[in-house]
């Protein structure tokens, strides 16, 4: 028997964006896969397991793009752009038209908030280690002030502004003792 865990988690997201966390049930998810809901429980233990899965799933494709975002051979603002746009990605796509996104990605959710707050948490620390050596007075409070720019870009609906709000951030914290250095 193949695994079909990806299906199953596929047809969990297209059901959330749907109905939302609450009104999904696990004969939408089986429907939505094309097997029987006993088949479905195959794959996760139920719907809060499927949910679980799949925010781990959409934060860990995210964290991957950070990743290779900080380990790029770029100038410090754009690996600082693609760390960021892991967090937009996130919001974009399926997402921004569902009025539902903000339960997979919420760090107040019940079900899945520490899975976000944990990306968060590991997106800060990458932004740090990015830019510890950077010559910047404070690395960590820099990821914070990037990180949260970021957040209220997207509560607002401007991700187009992220890059510049970055740059401006990044140039505001640069010691002023290495004006000619290239970020």
């Amino acid at each position: 028997m193949a695994d079909r865990t990806a299906d199953v988690l596929d047809a969990t997201q297209r059901c959330l964006l749907r109905y939302g966390v609450r009104r999904t049930t696990m004969d939408d998810i089986a429907a939505e896969t094309g097997v029987s809901r006993s088949a479905v429980y195959q794959y996760v233990r139920g719907k809060d397991d499927a949910v679980r899965r799949l925010t781990e799933r959409l934060h860990g494709a995210a964290l991957e793009h950070a990743r290779a975002a900080a380990n790029a051979d770029a100038p410090l603002a754009e690996r600082v752009h693609g760390i960021l746009a892991a967090k937009v990605e996130l919001t974009s796509g399926p997402f921004a038209e569902s009025p539902h996104a903000a339960e997979l990605l919420d760090e107040q959710a019940r079900l899945n908030g520490d899975i976000c707050r944990r990306f968060t948490g590991d997106l800060h620390g990458i932004l740090t280690a990015t830019l510890t050596g950077a010559h910047l007075r404070d690395p960590a409070d820099t990821a914070h002030i990037l990180l949260a720019t970021t957040i209220g870009l997207l509560a607002a609906r401007r991700t187009d502004l992220v890059p510049r709000a970055a740059t401006a951030v990044l140039h505001g914290m640069h010691s002023k003792h290495l004006e000619g250095e290239q970020l």
